[in-house]
């Protein structure tokens, strides 16, 4: 998805399906992408669980939207972040929608609201089912949000060579599918001699999988990720920016 700091985003939280733990991590995310012009979070405030939240909104000048649970086992609050995100795509004002829920209830409204030309990010736990996933153009689970653990050192095998776990245990997290992804897209993409310009291929996997971010598999950027997996060749070549280097990609 396309970064840019002029986008205008209408932020909409669900409060009682994502901790209020994550929300610094989410609003550094979200600068990434745009300013929130709207921020909004959904509950009935009088229910215990939503308590955290409390402390948070005030700081970060969060409003938040009442609405109390008549029927047991409906939960009222979606249905008004619904209707809001509705009256704010009609006013004209933003240019996309950052969803934070991990429900599947808003798979309709993010789907409706890129019918209607709008940039839907998605953020949540790792537990969101795959519709909403899929039908936002970014979605970002919150897990990797959070403060980084000390770096783990490295021990040694029984051949006397180091092991670095941490290492180890991202690279066993890299499925199948997401290499299958990344070759398939290289070639979707490839020029003649079988190169693919890394950013298109970044762009394309993500089209394939809303998802899909270095940071679920302990990568900051996608090149320490492909250089990971040494099933690919990478070429940096210069631009005509000595600060700035084009990256390509191909299947060795």
């Amino acid at each position: 998805m396309e970064i840019s700091k002029d986008l205008r985003i209408a932020l909409l939280i669900d409060a009682e399906n994502v901790p209020h733990s994550s929300l610094k991590g989410m609003l550094e995310e979200l600068a990434k992408y745009g300013t929130p012009t709207f921020k909004r979070i959904y509950a009935d405030w009088t229910k215990p669980a939503v308590t955290g939240w409390k402390s948070v909104l005030l700081e970060n000048a969060i409003t938040p939207i009442q609405q109390y649970s008549y029927t047991t086992g409906k939960n009222s609050s979606d249905n008004a972040m619904i209707i809001d995100a509705m009256d704010i795509l009609y006013t004209g004002k933003v240019d996309g929608f950052c969803i934070v829920s991990s429900d599947s209830d808003f798979t309709r409204l993010a789907t409706r609201l890129r019918e209607a030309g709008m940039k839907v990010i998605g953020m949540g736990e790792k537990k969101t089912p795959s519709a909403f996933i899929s039908s936002c153009e970014k979605f970002i689970y919150i897990e990797i949000l959070k403060p980084k653990p000390a770096t783990v050192k490295a021990t040694n095998d029984i051949r006397g060579k180091k092991i670095t776990p941490s290492l180890t245990d991202t690279l066993n997290k890299i499925d199948n599918e997401i290499i299958k992804s990344i070759t398939t897209s290289i070639n979707d993409l490839a020029d003649e001699d079988g190169w693919a310009f890394l950013g298109e291929l970044g762009n394309l996997i993500l089209k394939k999988h809303p998802d899909f971010d270095p940071r679920n598999y302990g990568f900051n950027k996608m090149l320490p990720l492909i250089k990971s997996l040494k099933k690919f060749q990478v070429d940096e070549r210069k631009s005509g920016n000595s600060n700035i280097k084009l990256v390509y990609v191909r299947i060795k």
